[in-house]
């Protein structure tokens, strides 16, 4: 596969993928700051510190103003993190590698990249019709995932794809996992009610798995288990880090994948997840451990590119 296709499908993916964990997180901050008796006066301060680009003392002003907030973060097209921005950069990717991908694959993109430039989005999310727009748009967004899954070929688009959404969505459980930490001033003695962690649990999709899952009242520890550790949990780091293991191999088949120093940095990487010591980690520990686990996979990233896609 020429490498301009395969940066293209991984492209498209991982944008793909984080416009769908952007949906879940705004969508959990939208349907939570509702209910103000149980969950306080939440803002969009910690949505937008992650998916805008603007200086901290716009967010500040913005941080209560839900109809501003929404177009930010949905159809601002000066915010790269925007979902209009993220599935105009994944159809463009799409385009160019169309040739590679299933027909039902571009026509969802591109049905999707026509309801987020719909003109009447930007009146609905003045009005009740907000969440309506975000279910219409998250559904859009598990609707593709489901339809590559059944459509795509599992050759070597299939694997640079799959690389893409575990990488997106291994950074975006890192990303939200420290920004949850830090609204909650997390310690790890400390007694934390489990509404606390619903925000996070949610926006991962996985606060029924939790529920079903976890039965000691310890929910510090069993939430981080839970969304760093757990091979059961689809979003999980270690998860994902495993997903990405196996495609790599797939893709460094013919490259003496065990000589390579790329195959040599993920595998330190990744072992440093899978053998952790959870129980072990106060704040402090846990916010480096994460700060670290990020900047590794962000370099890994980067080798990868520069190896597999010819990047200069």
């Amino acid at each position: 596969m020429l490498s301009r296709i395969a940066d293209s499908l991984f492209w498209m993916n991982r944008y793909m993928e984080r416009a769908d964990g952007l949906l879940r997180l705004t969508r959990t901050n939208y349907i939570l700051g509702m209910d103000t008796a149980v969950n306080g006066a939440m803002t969009w301060k910690p949505v937008l510190e992650i998916f805008e680009v603007s200086p901290e003392h716009e967010i500040t002003l913005i941080q209560n103003n839900t109809e501003e907030a929404l177009k930010r973060i949905l159809v601002d097209v000066g915010n790269d993190n925007s979902l209009k921005s993220l599935v105009k950069r994944a159809r463009e990717n799409a385009r160019g590698a169309q040739d590679h991908l299933a027909k039902e694959v571009w026509e969802e993109i591109n049905q999707l990249f026509h309801l987020v430039n719909n003109p009447s989005i930007l009146h609905k999310l003045s009005t009740f019709q907000s969440l309506e727009v975000l279910e219409e748009f998250t559904g859009r967004t598990v609707t593709y995932a489901g339809i590559i899954d059944i459509t795509m070929p599992r050759g070597m688009g299939w694997y640079f794809m799959s690389l893409g959404r575990y990488v997106e969505r291994c950074l975006q459980t890192i990303l939200l996992t420290e920004k949850q930490l830090e609204v909650l001033n997390f310690s790890e003695n400390d007694t934390t009610d489990i509404l606390q962690w619903q925000h996070l649990l949610l926006s991962l999709s996985g606060y029924e798995l939790y529920m079903k899952t976890y039965r000691s009242s310890n929910h510090n520890y069993n939430v981080l288990h839970q969304v760093l550790i757990s091979e059961n949990f689809s979003r999980s780091v270690v998860y994902s880090l495993k997903r990405i293991d196996h495609y790599l191999q797939r893709v460094m088949v013919n490259k003496k994948a065990s000589d390579s120093a790329l195959s040599r940095s993920f595998g330190r990487l990744y072992s440093k997840v899978k053998y952790m010591e959870l129980h072990s980690l106060d704040r402090p520990e846990i916010q480096t451990f994460l700060k670290e686990t990020k900047a590794e996979l962000l370099d890994f990233t980067k080798q990868l590119e520069q190896q597999l896609f010819s990047y200069s």
